[in-house]
């Protein structure tokens, strides 16, 4: 955040975990996988452990690997750390297999977002919250092909009007908000010795709003527009349908 022009400390920290939270949240597009696996119940919660594990253990990886390369200064400005940080190395030559992966490693996440997406719109679709078609399934396992075409053709579209900063902010904001909807409707569950503790809800509630306003002013309020017309479009159903 400090390279490309923001501050450092708390107020170039903060933006910059709003930022990344995207980067974590993937886990949860496990549970929209339910009624396509085997035993539910006892295989995605594992999956969400795993995948949460997995994933703290290569990004902490990847950031002791970065400092020990590349200084503070050079850290901050670069786009692409893992790539100068070789390029600096006696491994220079296998510079291309770093962009390689990382080209894999978009694509993989990719999919999981297409994945993921497309299932929470087949759910709403289902419940006449989005356009019926958007519920067809196809194949022995049920997938929803059409929600993921129409997911995949929004990222697309997104991606080639839109920078992917601009774009990342977007996910970021919505998946905060997503996030602390979550917590506030964890907080109405009743008391259970398998849910947390209902601090740990507010605590989760307003942590996610303190990011989501902290992201840049053009991610907020592009995806807040979004959100109120969502909003507005779900009030104009529920009414047509009294």
């Amino acid at each position: 955040t400090a390279g490309a022009g923001g501050s450092g400390g708390i107020d170039g920290v903060l933006p910059a975990a709003g930022l990344m939270f995207f980067a974590f949240a993937g886990y949860a597009r496990i549970a929209t996988l339910g009624e396509e696996v085997r035993d539910p119940a006892r295989t995605i919660p594992r999956a969400i452990l795993a995948a949460l594990a997995g994933a703290f253990v290569i990004y902490l990886a990847l950031a002791l690997l970065l400092q020990n390369h590349l200084s503070g200064g050079r850290l901050s400005a670069t786009t692409a750390p893992l790539l100068d940080a070789v390029l600096n190395s006696r491994l220079a030559a296998g510079a291309p297999l770093v962009q390689a992966g990382a080209a894999a490693a978009c694509l993989g996440a990719l999919l999981a977002l297409i994945t993921g997406v497309g299932r929470t719109a087949l759910a709403m679709a289902r419940e006449r919250d989005l356009p019926a078609p958007l519920a067809r399934v196809g194949g022995k396992h049920t997938v929803p092909f059409v929600a993921e075409l129409a997911v995949a053709a929004v990222v697309i579209f997104l991606l080639l009007t839109t920078d992917v900063m601009t774009v990342v902010g977007f996910s970021s904001f919505g998946v905060l908000i997503y996030y602390a909807v979550a917590n506030a409707a964890a907080y109405t569950l009743p008391e259970h010795p398998a849910h947390g503790p209902k601090w740990l809800n507010v605590a989760g509630f307003f942590s996610c709003l303190m990011l989501a306003f902290t992201l840049p002013p053009a991610s907020v309020l592009g995806m807040a527009a979004v959100l109120a017309a969502g909003a507005a479009v779900r009030f104009v159903v529920l009414r047509l349908r009294r």
